[in-house]
């Protein structure tokens, strides 16, 4: 390490006297003295200390030596006290000396003695004893420096908290015997740092939180398990039966500790973390119908009235038949749907109801509000996950406005099964609504906005109808998941009469990866010098250019990205009109308006066609694709079934309008 000693020395401190950080009173009924506060510290100072003071670009096994050498340099060797913390005792220590190399302080005991633990057991004498079968060196990272004005003790303070930080967060027993040829800090430190940020600001599901740590905790046991058979076969010469099964359960845990490593390697990974934490949602079980057979109408009142009761019998509760009808009431709408078995209702009456949970159903049920939606307002409160999870066989939501705050996944998931939006207005915080694989949604009348993502996320294998809404302000408007990998499945998409207006990017984007054999041609076309990049379609793209646009995506020719605003141009007497109003040519002026509006129909016309022709030419590049595969296993007549899964396609009568980007996009990857 070859830093020089003004490289660190203003690290935690300032230029000015007197300590800058600042004091905690310690917990419990000793009168401790109080302690410096470092356990508050944001992300970029820890990444910066791990980055530029204390691991660089070291190798997993250089670590240990990386901390000491920072230590040395940091920390003050004695003359500081510190409170010794354990799982079962606290007692006040002077710090007489250091081992950097063991991480380990030398300490005794201060005058006067202050202890406190569980029991009155941990007397001076026991203490003592304790600390000389320890040989009066205990972990550094088990040492909470006292605090101290004069800022002396700023550096040694922040340096044990880092250790401290970094063996309790950060490091894991296997790191040390991983391949050294990776740089640690950026392999394993800036993920696990990253990930311990994001759950302590509530950016993760609390549902992954908890699949984590039970990794964690099941890798740890699992490899501490594999060590002692390992050590017990590297101790043993012998060749003998009980060797030979011991290396076998030694490989079986080996195997089992590499699978939960790859795990925890993927939620560490702020890209992947979510392909892997969206399977708990598979684990949600239905309750199926109610052993008595019956089915109830469960009645959220914000504020029941005789009048209100009245309107609700008249209107819903028994319009035919009161006979046999069980109802239920219930103070929110949380506690109603979670009370609901197979079949059930839930009538929400005009009110604003305040939510702090998430909404998981997994049974077929039916959600209506009493009145327009902006009379029955759910809104979500408090940070945290999902707000709406739905697996069940047929669900219907109506009539509702939902509001989401502080959100950490979108408003509204379809994880399995059909669920139906009805008259509904969606204010979102990330993600809209997210259509997953195998599920089905039904959204009509419905308004849609905010999204910092996509308004409606299509998964592959999914069916997604969209009548007659509004989806606007969003990051993106709907956006089509690749679906071109074997495993998937065309997703079905309809949309009719729908706004998508206002969108910062595309109206409709398609999320796809560059095939092989379009890198291919890419690169030979860019040889020749024939290779089409396009950021936009020019404006004045017509109905020829569009042909053999989609020609292209067909063939398998790339274009960066695809189409943008399209606007065409009108041909004959039209075009001869317009251009003669430009220079005020009579008798053509009193057909402006109707130009222009005869000109954004056929746009908005245009605009449909080319989202559902692109969407079936990728799709036929699908079949494509599958055809050439099971030729290869030697399958010279495909099955029809594996044949016929082409995206199902409706797109009419839809109006794009001021979408930052245009009407429709491709990204690729």
């Amino acid at each position: 390490s070859d830093w020089s000693a003004d490289s660190w020395s203003d690290y935690g401190s300032r230029d000015k006297p007197g300590t800058t950080l600042g004091r905690t009173v310690p917990d419990g009924n000793v009168l401790f003295p109080d302690i410096f506060h470092t356990d508050n510290l944001l992300f970029y100072e820890r990444f910066r200390a791990y980055q530029d003071y204390i691991l660089a670009d070291c190798k997993a096994s250089e670590v240990k030596r990386f901390i000491a050498e920072y230590l040395e340099k940091v920390l003050e060797p004695a003359g500081w006290q510190a409170i010794w913390r354990t799982d079962v005792f606290e007692v006040l220590v002077g710090v007489v000396g250091v081992d950097f190399l063991a991480l380990k302080a030398v300490v005794q005991l201060s005058e006067p003695f202050l202890c406190e633990s569980q029991d009155s057991s941990f007397t001076l004498e026991c203490m003592q004893e304790l600390l000389e079968l320890k040989e009066h060196q205990i972990l550094l990272q088990e040492l909470w420096v006292v605090y101290d004005e004069s800022g002396e003790f700023d550096q040694t303070a922040l340096a044990i908290e880092h250790v401290r930080f970094f063996y309790r967060r950060i490091w894991r027993t296997w790191d040390e015997e991983e391949e050294d040829e990776f740089d640690y800090f950026v392999r394993c430190v800036e993920p696990r740092l990253r990930l311990h940020y994001d759950i302590l600001e509530h950016r993760v599901p609390s549902g992954l939180v908890a699949d984590y740590q039970n990794l964690l905790s099941q890798c740890e046991e699992l490899y501490e398990k594999f060590l002692n058979v390992r050590n017990s076969i590297s101790s043993n010469d012998s060749d003998s039966e009980a060797e030979n099964v011991s290396m076998v359960e030694g490989l079986k845990l080996y195997d089992k500790v590499e699978h939960l490593k790859q795990k925890l390697k993927l939620i560490e990974n702020p890209l992947l973390r979510y392909v892997f934490g969206y399977q708990k949602y598979g684990s949600l079980q239905a309750k199926g119908p109610r052993p008595t057979g019956t089915k109830v109408i469960h009645v959220v009142p914000w504020t029941m009235t005789a009048n209100l009761l009245q309107m609700l019998a008249r209107d819903k509760l028994c319009p035919e038949s009161c006979e046999d009808l069980e109802i239920q009431f219930h103070r929110d709408p949380l506690g109603a749907v979670n009370a609901c078995y197979e079949g059930d209702r839930v009538l929400i009456c005009p009110g604003h109801y305040f939510v702090d949970g998430v909404f998981s159903i997994a049974d077929s049920v039916e959600l209506e509000g009493y009145g327009l939606p902006d009379d029955v307002v759910i809104e979500k409160q408090g940070k945290g996950d999902n707000f709406f999870d739905c697996t069940g066989a047929n669900i219907k939501i109506s009539n509702l406005k939902l509001v989401q705050h502080d959100a950490v996944e979108g408003i509204l998931n379809v994880h399995h099964g059909k669920t139906t939006l009805e008259n509904c207005v969606l204010q979102c915080e990330t993600t809209g609504i997210t259509v997953r694989t195998s599920a089905e949604l039904l959204m009509k009348n419905s308004d849609l906005y905010g999204a910092k993502g996509a308004g409606v996320e299509i998964y592959p294998g999914s069916a997604c109808t969209l009548l007659h809404n509004g989806i606007h302000h969003c990051k993106e408007g709907i956006l089509v998941k690749n679906f071109l990998d074997e495993d998937y499945e065309a997703p079905k998409i309809t949309m009719v009469n729908n706004m998508i207006h206002n969108n910062e990017g595309y109206g409709v984007v398609l999320v796809r990866p560059v095939m092989l054999s379009e890198k291919k041609d890419a690169s030979a076309q860019e040889t020749k010098g024939t290779f089409l990049f396009l950021e936009e379609t020019p404006k004045t793209a017509n109905y020829d250019f569009l042909m053999m646009w989609l020609l292209c995506m067909t063939v398998g020719d790339i274009l960066f990205p695809a189409l943008g605003n399209t606007q065409p141009t009108q041909a004959g007497d039209e075009t001869a009109c317009a251009e003669g109003s430009r220079q005020e040519q009579p008798g053509c002026v009193t057909d402006e308006l109707e130009l222009y509006k005869r000109a954004e129909t056929s746009e908005q016309t245009e605009n449909n066609s080319e989202i559902a022709n692109v969407l079936g030419a990728t799709s036929a590049k699908k079949s494509q694709i599958l055809k050439k595969r099971l030729s290869e296993l030697g399958f010279t007549e495909a099955d029809d079934n594996l044949m016929s899964q082409e995206m199902f396609v409706s797109v009419e009568g839809n109006q794009f309008k001021w979408n930052g980007k245009g009407s429709f996009g491709v990204f690729f990857f």
